[in-house]
């Protein structure tokens, strides 16, 4: 089981090798500046989350200042997955497109 955990650290602009979790030693994933963890408590939230980081999908900050748009539930997670599996669409991009 994962133990849903998220640490703001200092970002050098590469990824440095050796960053583990301080809770269950596993590596960190950087997922960006823009990220916002949701409650430890909230499984769901995290399983949509797993999926997003699992396709590839970050947090970055834009131009305009957040991520843009990221599906904060399973059906909308599936909704995205059965558009990408009928269009041909990469997973990544169907999962943050804002309307289908």
């Amino acid at each position: 089981m994962p133990c849903r955990a998220s640490y703001k650290q200092p970002y050098p602009g590469r990824p440095e090798p050796g960053r583990v979790c301080p809770r269950c030693a596993e590596p960190l994933i950087h997922v960006g500046s823009a990220f916002a963890a949701p409650k430890r408590r909230d499984v769901a939230a995290w399983r949509t989350l797993s999926v997003l980081l699992h396709a590839g999908v970050r947090f970055g900050k834009s131009c305009c200042g957040g991520p843009g748009y990221r599906p904060r539930t399973l059906r909308e997670v599936r909704e995205r997955m059965a558009y990408a599996r009928a269009t041909g669409e990469p997973f990544a991009r169907a999962l943050v497109r804002r309307d289908l």
